[in-house]
């Protein structure tokens, strides 16, 4: 057991715990903002789409910029301060939404919140744990990420019937508080002087990463065009007929394979690469979308919603690592948040196209769609090179 936790210091434990509250608030919430908008304000299912798309567009924006601005002044804190304390105050304003419009601006801002903090965050995990430790320790902390969401699930589907909405969005208020007293107990390492990051732009930042690192931020992104979510797990669910409440059971399911799984993923990384791991995850979701085609029983389902958490614990956080593996030393949270901007922006566009295909040619169409970028994804994933990231550079020695 303490060769489990070995590598994985104060500081990734502490923003294990910011990450844990934090989506324990967001699962209370953004599950039921549709019902909220379309049963209590009478909004559309186009305004549905308006405010979410406008959201993550939003922050998958700002999640570059913040991390070019965290490389050039060299520190971390100040953003995730900002960041999450914008989401936890936000969050509780929902109960004050009497019509759309404002639902729109209060969920615009939360996600700013998002945009601002994600990769400074993940860039203080490399900063506070050796690379031989970078896939165990974005394990950990994508783990502690899960079980906040499924925390927060549950928490929404008793509490829902009880407080009603508006009542349940203000009790968000309180996580929100603890996640500002853990950010305030992160110790921020005293950062080296790096003459060159003081003077780069931001569109030099991105010039100067590796070919290599560019190559896998594209690829990741071509997955992400394909990599339809969990939403149309949960649809097919009832596609063929489960109730709603089953079938957000079925989403808690997946999500608590996917935390259970991710640091043993994200441990395997750094044992055997990251490269081995990410494309057994790229296959393993090839496997779940082209199965989906014949998912009819709740086994089958079942067996579908768990491999999908394994996928998704196999890559989610060991994009990361590799990418914290390749960046320059002075460019991690440029290169962390290209990443997650990448990833955010094609992963619109990507989500409308399943749901047209849904729409015109029913789900095999879009889970031939996921499954077939997949693959594209995998064999593209071949011509990246591990420099770096080899096992032999990544070996951990057990004492």
């Amino acid at each position: 057991m303490k060769n489990w936790f070995k590598g994985i210091t104060k500081n990734v434990i502490l923003l294990g715990f910011v990450s844990l509250f934090t989506d324990l608030t967001s699962q209370m919430i953004f599950p039921l903002i549709p019902l909220y908008l379309t049963s209590v304000l009478g909004a559309s299912a186009v305004v549905v789409g308006a405010v979410e798309g406008a959201a993550e567009t939003t922050a998958s924006l700002l999640k570059v910029v913040s991390g070019y601005w965290s490389d050039k002044i060299q520190k971390r804190k100040p953003f995730i301060f900002l960041g999450y304390g914008l989401s936890s105050i936000t969050k509780p304003l929902f109960a004050l939404a009497t019509f759309w419009p404002l639902v729109l601006g209060i969920r615009v801002i939360e996600r700013i919140g998002k945009g601002i903090r994600g990769a400074p965050r993940d860039a203080i995990v490399t900063d506070s744990c050796e690379q031989k430790y970078y896939g165990k320790a974005f394990g950990f902390q994508r783990a502690m990420d899960g079980a906040g969401s499924v925390m927060g699930a549950i928490l929404a589907w008793l509490l829902l019937p009880i407080l009603g909405y508006k009542n349940l969005f203000l009790a968000s208020f309180w996580p929100g508080l603890i996640v500002i007293f853990f950010i305030y107990l992160v110790k921020e390492k005293k950062p080296e002087k790096i003459p060159e990051a003081e003077k780069q732009t931001l569109r030099l930042s991105v010039n100067l990463l590796p070919k290599n690192l560019k190559l896998f931020v594209f690829i990741s992104a071509i997955f992400a065009l394909g990599h339809f979510g969990y939403a149309f797990l949960i649809l097919k669910a009832k596609y063929i007929g489960f109730s709603d409440s089953n079938s957000i059971l079925l989403y808690v399911f997946f999500y608590i394979i996917y935390t259970i799984v991710t640091t043993p993923a994200g441990a395997l990384s750094d044992r055997i690469g990251r490269k081995i791991v990410l494309s057994v995850g790229f296959l393993l979701f090839a496997l779940t979308s082209f199965g989906l085609i014949f998912a009819n029983t709740l086994p089958s389902l079942l067996l579908a919603f768990a491999v999908y958490g394994v996928f998704f614990a196999m890559v989610d956080g060991v994009q990361r690592a590799f990418v914290a593996d390749v960046a320059p030393k002075h460019l991690k949270a440029t290169a962390l948040g290209l990443l997650q901007t990448a990833i955010a922006l094609t992963a619109l566009p990507g989500g409308l196209m399943a749901g047209l295909l849904w729409d015109k040619f029913g789900p095999n169409a879009t889970f031939i769609y996921g499954g077939t970028l997949a693959i594209i994804s995998f064999v593209m994933l071949l011509f990246v090179k591990t420099e770096n990231v080899e096992p032999e550079a990544l070996a951990v020695t057990e004492s």
